[in-house]
């Protein structure tokens, strides 16, 4: 390893004084840890470009103090320091940590993971090849400011298809994230310091960004079939941002009537309706409701589409399809914003869309997480029974597990102990209530069904165990 103090030459204090102190702090802060290997004295000294001595006097004290070590034929290392006791306040009030499994994760139902042994991971590295064997000299340049165009008229292709949005490529902006997207937003809308609307409890991730940005949250309540209209025909807000093809985290979906009233408030009030659609391909029950943005007769909606479920969270891949008039402002006022995703990723998503690659993968995954979504909703029928209510469960890659007569907190430390690691929604309300302390979230598009199974039949014992009180 290499260390680079700031040696002051002009000051009176020796060097070899300097390097010591230095060295010391480091190790008793504890950024140089016991049994990392001190480089030569050789070595320091040409790094250092100071004298063999230098170094050589500053290690010998270092080593006389206890703090390195030499051991013969192998180096110097830094050695085991014994830890100041704690100060006595420090002893009454210890500091909270973090409570470990005692064992390790045997089943981990983190929402957001996708199934990667489905994954064409062959076809995709192709399209990789292939993007960068393209002639010319795009390679060495910046990328279209909008994104590139190929890829952009392959989304507007995918959405009409899909989704029923009818689009231009010029309508198409690339951006690196759900979150990037929504930074932009609020900039093209100036909602700094005005009322935005979105659902409660609702994606933790974008009311992050919208405080980032000095929003003034409405918080909307959320009823059987989606959010309150009344309650945003009522508020002040600029701007309301739902999920209405799967309401994150509650799973409900908008319903038609509700849609059609949310465009109306929209065409009077001159609001605008952010529509996140962050995993509208994998529905499992009942007919496709149609997106909002393709009911918007009068270009009131911003559609949000992201790769980060139906692909790749890794891709940093996500999209915005803007009103024709929002673009114009995009483009004046963003003029000198180069885009923030790789040309090479864009190509490459372009090909693979273009090969019809991907619309395969979304029908062999929407198979491959119906299977999955079976046997979670199978496995919680046959092993928890009326013990608890399922929430949200027919569409999307998780569901939420109402509890009955245990808390949230009990059964994850329970679940932590045999191996099984759920997840509390309480971040998704902006003013928590304690009816959230009675939700577990269950994510399962990374796990197998033999996974899923195994997960729910553990945390099935340790329901019965917290109910006996062991």
């Amino acid at each position: 390893m290499e260390l680079t103090p700031f040696l002051q030459r002009e000051l009176s204090e020796p060097l070899y004084s300097q390097l010591y102190y230095w060295i010391k702090k480091e190790i008793e802060e504890g950024r140089l840890l016991p049994g990392i290997k001190m480089p030569s004295v050789r070595q320091l000294s040409t790094h250092l470009k100071v004298s063999r001595n230098t170094v050589e006097a500053a290690y010998q004290q270092l080593q006389s103090e206890g703090y390195l070590e030499s051991v013969p034929k192998s180096g110097i290392w830094v050695a085991e320091i014994e830890k100041p006791s704690m100060h006595p306040n420090e002893a009454e009030h210890p500091v909270m940590q973090e409570c470990k499994p005692s064992r390790e994760v045997l089943v981990d139902f983190e929402y957001g993971n996708v199934d990667l042994d489905k994954f064409p991971l062959k076809q995709w590295k192709k399209c990789l090849s292939d993007a960068v064997g393209q002639e010319n000299n795009w390679l060495f340049e910046y990328s279209e400011k909008q994104g590139e165009f190929e890829l952009r008229r392959e989304i507007s292709n995918y959405l009409l298809q899909s989704r029923g949005v009818r689009s231009t490529p010029e309508q198409i902006l690339i951006t690196a994230g759900t979150q990037t997207s929504m930074a932009l937003i609020c900039r093209i809308l100036a909602l700094q310091g005005n009322t935005v609307a979105m659902e409660e409890p609702g994606y933790s991730g974008v009311r992050s960004v919208f405080e980032d940005q000095g929003c003034q949250i409405e918080p909307v309540p959320l009823e059987k079939d989606g959010l309150s209209v009344e309650h945003i025909q009522l508020s002040r807000a600029k701007a309301v941002y739902v999920t209405p093809s799967h309401q994150f985290p509650f799973g409900m979906i908008l319903s038609i009537s509700k849609r059609m009233r949310l465009l109306k408030w929209a065409y009077q009030t001159g609001g605008y309706i952010i529509e996140d659609d962050y995993d509208g391909e994998f529905r499992y029950r009942g007919q496709p409701i149609p997106s909002l943005k393709s009911l918007d007769e009068e270009e009131r909606v911003i559609y949000l589409g992201t790769f980060s479920k139906s692909f790749l969270p890794s891709l940093r891949l996500s999209y915005i399809v803007l009103p024709p008039s929002l673009m114009d402002h995009y483009s004046r006022t963003f003029a000198v914003y180069n885009q923030s995703v790789s040309p090479i990723i864009q190509r490459a998503m372009a090909l693979f869309m273009k090969s019809g690659e991907f619309e395969r993968h979304i029908r062999r995954m929407r198979k491959q997480y119906q299977r999955k979504h079976q046997a979670l909703l199978r496995s919680i029928d046959q092993y928890m029974g009326t013990k608890v209510k399922i929430v949200g469960e027919k569409s999307g890659l998780h569901i939420l597990l109402k509890l009955k007569g245990v808390s949230t907190l009990e059964l994850s430390e329970k679940g932590l102990q045999k191996g099984v690691k759920v997840y509390s929604p309480m971040n998704f309300w902006l003013n928590p209530t304690p009816e959230g302390n009675s939700y577990i979230m269950l994510g399962f598009g990374g796990l197998s069904i033999e996974e899923i199974e195994k997960g729910v039949r553990l945390l099935a014992s340790c329901l019965r165990e917290v109910e006996i009180g062991e």
